[in-house]
């Protein structure tokens, strides 16, 4: 099957600091990250004609941040579905960049819920008014991490999953973390204690948070940012550096029902979708960047995306097999160190396509040799409720 090579990831810039302290905004992050993003790309904010934006900067998002940074784009796109928003503004890029509308798109994030206090997994998920959310769960107390851990214990007991297979997951992202100097320095910055690699024990022996979940089977809760600049194949092979094709792309959404499997997410059909269309199969892809807002979220994730079988996630990443030196056994892991170990600011998808990148681009701190292949997913909403999957897959020359 010939892969169409219609739009392209062709400038990436991550914001280096998890801590801001309340010195600069979520639409400064978001600025700055964009311009930053289009010099990495060669690029003018003149060239923009596509903006992409998921609201957490501003009020009226794609309008008030079209003037912030002083242009006029001939589309507007603001959908928001969570931590797989910035999946789904890649995918839409790539279909308004085919169909002629955009030749250059940005996709910006910006959000400080570290340095305003904001306890992403602990409080309530609903608003005030009665939606699905406030009327079947929030009276029952059910927080996002309980949310989680409830999905983690029922594949637990469905599957025979272990404790250690999801701590696996924890300590393949630390090792990864540990060779990023910027995910380093958050955790620095964020308090953590006793820096290092961790093992399977030290997941096991961390406080208990929601159980089956611990310390560290979650992720941080840090400040930052990013942007991505999506351009048409023939802006794309005159950029600075070498353009990485978006091939394929899937996206779906699930809720509850009477009965459905808690611990199977909507990359079932997510990931076939995006498979389908890069004419590829998971087997052939180098690099996993998998939301990790929770140990679990990985495990079911790799299972729904057809890495392993239902049910055999807890044998198939066991033994370091995920760790960005094995390539053989692969794919390589969140070689950035992940949401549990470099960055989580509450939607971590845009951190996703940047790694994922960076890997294509041979620019990784846990560089995949000869690494030709990447998937994207991000995950938003809760695992075990309501939520949204976004597949992305990327390929180089």
């Amino acid at each position: 099957m010939s892969q169409k090579k219609e739009a392209a990831i062709v400038g990436i810039y991550e914001y280096p600091s998890r801590k801001v302290e309340g010195k600069i905004s979520p639409l400064q992050i978001k600025a700055a990250c964009a311009a930053q993003a289009l010099q990495d790309a060669g690029l003018d904010w003149s060239d923009v004609d596509g903006i992409y934006d998921a609201g957490e900067g501003s009020q009226m998002s794609g309008l008030s941040i079209s003037e912030y940074f002083g242009i006029n784009p001939s589309v507007i796109n603001t959908t928001n579905v969570g931590g797989s928003s910035y999946e789904f503004h890649a995918a839409q890029a790539k279909r308004d960049i085919a169909s002629g509308k955009v030749t250059v798109a940005l996709l910006t994030y910006g959000s400080t819920p570290h340095s305003n206090a904001v306890a992403i997994g602990v409080g309530s998920r609903s608003g005030s008014g009665l939606d699905p959310v406030s009327n079947l769960e929030s009276f029952s107390g059910m927080t996002l991490v309980a949310n989680y851990a409830m999905a983690a214990g029922r594949h637990i007991y469905e599957h025979s999953n272990t404790r250690e297979a999801m701590a696996e997951i924890s300590v393949v992202t630390r090792h990864h973390a540990m060779r990023n100097p910027q995910a380093v320095k958050a955790m620095q910055d964020l308090g953590f204690l006793d820096i290092r690699e961790t093992s399977i024990e030290d997941v096991l022996k961390s406080r208990m948070i929601a159980d089956p979940l611990r310390l560290l089977d979650c992720c941080m809760i840090s400040d930052g940012g990013g942007a991505v600049v999506i351009a048409s194949s023939e802006v794309a092979r005159n950029c600075r550096k070498k353009p990485i094709w978006i091939l394929g792309t899937g996206e779906a959404t699930k809720y509850p029902e009477y009965k459905s499997d808690i611990t199977s997410s909507a990359a079932v059909e997510s990931g076939p979708r995006a498979f389908g269309e890069a004419g590829i199969s998971p087997r052939e892809i180098d690099i996993a960047m998998i939301y990790d807002s929770f140990s679990i979220t990985v495990l079911c994730l790799l299972e729904d995306l057809g890495f392993c079988k239902k049910g055999e996630g807890w044998e198939w990443v066991a033994d370091g097999r995920l760790r960005y030196d094995r390539a053989s056994d692969g794919p390589a892991l969140n070689t950035d160190g992940g949401g549990l170990s470099s960055n989580h600011p509450g939607m971590r998808g845009i951190f996703l396509l940047i790694e994922a990148t960076r890997q294509l681009r041979g620019e990784s701190t846990s560089q995949v040799a000869g690494a030709g292949l990447a998937i994207a997913h991000g995950n938003g909403g809760m695992l075990g409720s309501r939520h949204s999957a976004g597949t992305i897959i990327l390929g180089s020359d």
